[in-house]
């Protein structure tokens, strides 16, 4: 999970990903309640790629870095 954490790309996935469905489709990732995903957690996350950005998405609500994936989105942005 660490190497992951390191990586802007995935970072930035989780800023401009969307839910793709259920109570939250079409909400970015990043701004999923936290007990929602705390739930996901404890149901068992989807598989695939889905289920891992929502497991690094349940780490990093934890532990209170959501602003890290934030700045990370704002760091990549194109500057106007």
């Amino acid at each position: 999970m660490e190497s992951v954490i390191g990586d802007p790309e995935i970072l930035l996935e989780l800023a401009v990903q969307r839910m793709p469905f259920g109570k939250y489709k079409g909400i970015l990732l990043i701004d999923l309640p936290e007990p929602y995903v705390v739930w996901f957690a404890q149901k068992g996350f989807p598989q695939g790629h889905l289920g891992m950005q929502l497991s690094l998405l349940h780490e990093i609500k934890v532990n209170g870095l959501e602003s890290l994936v934030r700045a990370c989105a704002e760091d990549l942005k194109p500057h106007r």
